[in-house]
């Protein structure tokens, strides 16, 4: 795209005082940097996918407070991950971290890989076991 054609919509960069760098073509053919408050298919698309993470997160935590899984699936969708992200993070194969979700299961781990859990999370043991309401 053209310099004179970088977007400039309104976006939730543009509340913050923040530009994005785009790439665009200036007057002589060649390649430059814009910057650009935003664009408005980018922004929807942005809004879609942080709401989609919030409900992932909010049902995560009412089946943790219904003793459906473990508060382990709630920290990884806050904490914007899926099985395999954590899984590596916390040096468990996936199948472990999921069987990690059942409360049965999850309240019998050693405090040892509860900590492996909390570290990544950043909280402390005893947060990673109580999901207020």
């Amino acid at each position: 795209m053209k310099k004179k054609e970088v977007p400039q919509d309104k976006s939730n960069l543009e509340s913050a005082n923040f530009r994005e760098l785009c790439y665009a073509v200036d007057e002589n053919g060649e390649y430059t940097t814009e910057n650009s408050t935003g664009w408005e298919p980018k922004t929807v698309a942005l809004k879609n996918a942080i709401e989609e993470i919030n409900e992932r997160t909010q049902n995560a935590k009412t089946r943790v407070i219904a003793g459906k899984t473990s508060p382990i699936e709630y920290y990884m969708e806050l904490h914007k991950m899926d099985v395999g992200i954590l899984a590596s993070y916390v040096g468990f194969w996936q199948w472990k971290v999921k069987r990690h979700f059942k409360p049965s299961v999850f309240k019998k781990l050693s405090n040892k890989t509860l900590s492996k859990y909390a570290e990544v999370f950043d909280i402390s043991i005893q947060e990673l076991q109580n999901i207020s309401k």
